[in-house]
Formats: structure tokens, C-alpha cells, sequence
């Protein structure tokens, strides 16, 4: 892809947001953009961040610490994968968020680490709506229950929820989970007595429709960065795109 390509296509995208934003009856500047920079270049992320792009999305510690250095330290980072416990010491300086708290041992392991290391982690907590044995995050029933518990977590501050639904050749496929996402976020709200004004869901196949359903950010990468060209172990559970 050449360089000229991101700047189009971030451009591109931006103006898809818009759209589906202004279809909705919502402003374009409520939705957050995750460019999703994993098995792409540190030169594409600086094109992307001197057209305007704030946000990048990593989804391994390993390479989001050999990247982050190479670029502006104004870039600011999410981590959007699957967070590993033996990685969560190395993670916790270098992202402002983190996409996919997907269980209490995940949380409280983070909290620890928080407590000893002198920090605090904003989070989003993963649901797994579809139920499918193959994608981590709670089930809805388990995050009711636990949820008092994660919240009184001194180091998390929860800011939402994220999902990810099923594969799908059709982005309509999507709406029901990102309906049952934002159903749920308003039922924990109401049942916990907290504000989860976050909502990621949506990516490069589906993000209008996820707009529509209310998303307050959306990852995207291959539309932006085109196809991954780094070789990669990727996991049943991908988290973004």
C-alpha cells in the first residue's frame, strides 16, 4: 500500500462515520475512532497520526513495546487484544485503555499489578453475547453477578463495555448483539448505580452499523491499513480489525 493510501482511506472513514453517525441523529465527534495499527509498520501509524489520527489499537504487548517508542510520544494507545497475565506489568504504562477485561481473575490480577507499579487502568469489560465457546468475555449473567466485585476494584476504573459478535458476511447480521450491548450497559447502570458511557463495537465490516446502535468508539484497520502484512499467530478470539 503505498502512503498516500492510509491518508485516503483514514479520510474515507472518517467521512463513513459521519454519515453513520448523522443517520442516527448523533454527531460524528461522539464516536472515537481505534485505528487498529497491529502487524502494521511504525511508518504507516506516523502517516496515519500526521493526517490526523489520534487513537491506535495494539493487540500484542511484545510489539506495541518495540512500536511505541519509534513514534510521537503523543500517540495514544488502547490495547484491544487479549491481555495475558504474565503480560500485564509490561501493558499497564503503555495504554490509556484497555478494550477487553474479560473476566474477574483478569481484573483483579490487573489491580494488583496496579497497586504494586503506582498505577491506575481505565477498562472496558468484554461480553461474549453470542455465547460462542471460542471468544472469551463474560456472559451477561456472569458479569451481573460479579460485576460489584470488579467495580470495587480500588486501580480499574470501568468505563464500558465491548463486544465482538459473530463472523458475518453481512453487517446486519451485527445489530442484534451491538442492541444487547447497549441494553445491558443501560441494565448495569441502572441495577449498580454507575455511569458506563463506553461502548466499543463495531470494525471494518460492520462500524456503521454499530454507530447506529450507539458505539462510542469503533476499531478499525483494515480498511485504514489494508491487509495485515506481518506474519501472525492469531488467535480464535480476534478482537479487532
Amino acid at each position: 500500500m503505498k502512503e498516500t493510501d492510509v491518508a485516503h482511506n483514514l479520510e474515507q472513514v472518517r467521512l463513513q462515520i459521519s454519515a453513520a453517525a448523522g443517520k442516527s441523529g448523533r454527531a460524528a465527534d461522539e464516536i472515537q475512532l481505534i485505528a487498529v495499527s497491529k502487524a502494521h509498520d511504525a511508518e504507516k501509524v506516523r502517516i496515519a497520526y500526521e493526517a490526523g489520527q489520534q487513537i491506535f489499537g495494539e493487540s500484542r504487548v511484545q510489539e506495541a513495546r518495540a512500536k511505541i517508542p519509534l513514534l510521537p510520544s503523543s500517540v495514544r494507545w488502547h490495547f484491544i487484544g487479549r491481555l495475558q497475565k504474565n503480560k500485564v506489568r509490561h501493558a499497564l504504562p503503555l495504554f490509556e485503555l484497555f478494550h477487553s477485561v474479560d473476566s474477574l481473575e483478569l481484573g483483579k490480577n490487573i489491580n494488583r499489578i496496579g497497586e504494586e507499579e503506582g498505577l491506575h487502568a481505565r477498562i472496558l469489560l468484554e461480553v461474549n453475547l453470542a455465547g460462542e465457546g471460542s471468544k472469551i468475555g463474560f456472559v451477561p449473567e456472569l458479569l451481573r453477578a460479579q460485576f460489584e466485585q470488579i467495580n470495587s476494584l480500588g486501580r480499574l476504573a470501568i468505563e464500558g463495555l465491548m463486544t465482538l459478535p459473530p463472523m458475518a458476511e453481512e453487517a446486519e447480521a451485527s445489530r442484534k448483539y451491538f442492541v444487547a450491548l447497549r441494553e445491558l450497559r443501560g441494565q448495569l447502570e441502572e441495577q449498580f448505580q454507575v455511569k458506563l458511557p463506553q461502548l466499543s463495537m463495531g470494525m471494518s465490516n460492520d462500524f456503521q452499523v454499530a454507530i447506529e446502535e450507539g458505539a462510542t468508539m469503533v476499531r478499525i484497520g483494515t480498511a485504514i491499513f489494508g491487509k495485515r502484512t506481518s506474519p501472525q499467530r492469531t488467535p480464535p478470539d480476534i478482537l479487532d480489525d
